[in-house]
């Protein structure tokens, strides 16, 4: 059995960044003409009004200060509300793909790896551009990577899933190295008209490098403990496929092919159950909460990062050991957990143990014991 670790990550961020103030103002006016045109609805009460939003209701709700995305001017404009990414030919590199490139070559560079000495790509996203080849080959394929490459989606989770089953073909010895890459483009899969979701997700690559922990060149993460987990939910739902072609009257309906929650039950559902996931891996792997040093929580909502921490520590969080991102990033989806995990590791100590976490669509909860090594 060999030990996996993580030697190397990165981060890919857009360079474009929407305000909770451009959000709001785009959305607002969206709403406006929406209730002119529908005013004798409204006035009959056939359809409701549609609310204005509010910068401050976005951050009370989410803790979510901006995001960065692909493309600002659809996503603002009151008559489209969806980004614009140029279509690509079927030669040219995908748009995940692309994105891709910069997070891994970042992961690779940290870890002092060559991309011929990777065995495998696992792209892990909760949303893939195309069903066939896979987003993985093609990254394999631009990066000059050895060995396979095959998508997996579990919603939110697919990162620390992307990360056991990387570990566990470490640990059994059929590959030396791997790269986890989650390329989120959240913006097009987000419902921008709709108040009480328009604010949620933002645009991010991000990329880890796992390898046997005695290929390591220098400080790196010894991953201790994987655990993933699934129980079956309709509350995080998106149902785009290739089936809504064979039913009639779908085809103009983009709605429900997109980001749709039911928020309340989602919070009152989800965060028991990864407390108590957490709370059962760290027992199992004898780790005790006064052991844990950092915890890099899935970054969905502030609210529930901070319930989490709570109940994983015993008490409230000291600065730093929970570290949120989601005020500058949005949710990123799977992203997320390994965003703060990247930009928020470096001051560990040879010893320190820390926890990545994150949960979602499924419901999904994945969870990765890590201790600080050199």
């Amino acid at each position: 059995m060999h030990q996996p670790a993580i030697t190397g990550s990165g981060v890919f961020t857009p360079s474009q960044v929407i305000t909770n103030d451009e959000l709001v103002a785009a959305f607002n006016a969206y709403a406006a003409r929406w209730n002119a045109e529908n005013a004798e609805a409204i006035a009959a009460g056939a359809v409701e009004a549609k609310q204005p939003s509010s910068s401050e209701f976005i951050l009370a709700a989410s803790g979510i200060e901006q995001r960065y995305v692909l493309d600002k001017t659809g996503v603002l404009d009151p008559e489209v509300m969806h980004p614009w990414l140029r279509e690509r030919r079927d030669d040219e590199p995908g748009q995940m793909a692309e994105m891709a490139l910069p997070a891994c070559r970042d992961a690779l560079d940290m870890a002092g790896v060559a991309a011929p000495e990777v065995d495998a790509v696992i792209c892990a996203a909760s949303n893939h551009e195309r069903a066939y080849p896979a987003i993985a080959i093609e990254i394999q394929d631009l990066l000059g990577t050895g060995g396979f490459g095959f998508d997996m989606n579990v919603a939110c989770s697919s990162a620390t899933f992307g990360i056991q089953a990387a570990a566990d073909m470490i640990r059994a010895g059929s590959i030396r190295r791997a790269l986890v890459v989650n390329p989120e483009i959240c913006s097009a899969h987000l419902e921008w008209r709709d108040r009480d979701c328009h604010f949620i997700f933002g645009d991010v690559c991000t990329a880890i490098l796992i390898e046997r922990a005695d290929l390591a060149k220098g400080p790196h993460f010894a991953i201790r403990s994987t655990r993933c987990a699934t129980q079956f939910s309709n509350n995080i739902r998106n149902n785009a496929g290739f089936l809504r072609r064979t039913r009639k009257g779908h085809m103009d309906d983009r709605r429900d092919m997109q980001f749709m929650q039911n928020g309340r039950k989602v919070f009152k559902e989800v965060l028991p159950l990864v407390a108590q996931h957490i709370a059962d891996h760290m027992e199992d792997a004898g780790v005790g909460a006064d052991e844990l040093n950092r915890l890099w929580l899935h970054q969905a909502n502030k609210t529930m990062n901070d319930y989490i921490g709570k109940k994983v520590l015993g008490r409230t969080p000291r600065p730093g050991e929970q570290p949120n991102i989601l005020q500058d990033y949005a949710n990123t989806s799977s992203a997320g957990s390994i965003i703060a995990f990247a930009t928020h590791s470096d001051d560990l100590s040879p010893g320190d143990l820390g926890l990545i976490c994150s949960f979602g669509a499924g419901y999904s909860v994945g969870s990765v014991i890590v201790e600080r090594v050199g």
